[in-house]
């Protein structure tokens, strides 16, 4: 059924399991799992960058290396399940890059986390997995992860 997965993933907490979806369903499907990194151009376009000294030392650069790490953790797990993933970092908007990654890679399913907020911050801040769920011509399969509210307690 699935002969390309895409799992676009970050160093955000909470992508667990939607990871380990992914994972599982290149395994028992036997498919190929793709994952992805976008670094936010928006991001590191922005900021000035006027603290640092060296080019490595930018934001842009701590922002790929993040993601890099990122993917290599994914990549492990992914090895442990006997698959053996194809990693790649992007630069752009980050729902533009997976949607277009997902086009260029001819994947048939794309795996992506998102933590179940409410409307009202939905609505504020806005979701890349619910931008590429509502304009990738391609099947997204959301994996929700419960997000554990703060409670306040006045002493």
């Amino acid at each position: 059924m699935y002969d390309r997965i895409l799992l676009p993933t970050d160093a955000e907490k909470g992508t667990e399991l939607a990871t380990e979806h992914a994972i599982a369903v290149a395994a028992h499907t036997d498919a190929e799992l793709h994952l992805l990194s976008v670094v936010d151009s928006d991001v590191y376009s922005s900021y000035t960058g006027d603290e640092y000294v060296h080019e490595f030392e930018g934001l842009e650069a701590a922002l790929e290396q993040t993601g890099e790490h990122a993917l290599e953790a994914v990549a492990e797990s992914a090895r442990e399940a006997g698959i053996e993933p194809e990693p790649v970092v992007r630069h752009g908007t980050p729902h533009e890059e997976i949607i277009d990654y997902a086009e260029e890679a001819d994947v048939d399913l794309l795996v992506m986390g998102s933590k179940e907020r409410s409307g009202e911050y939905r609505r504020l801040i806005g979701s890349v997995t619910d931008r590429v769920a509502r304009l990738a011509s391609r099947p997204v399969t959301i994996v929700k992860t419960p997000v554990e509210e703060e409670s306040a307690t006045v002493s």
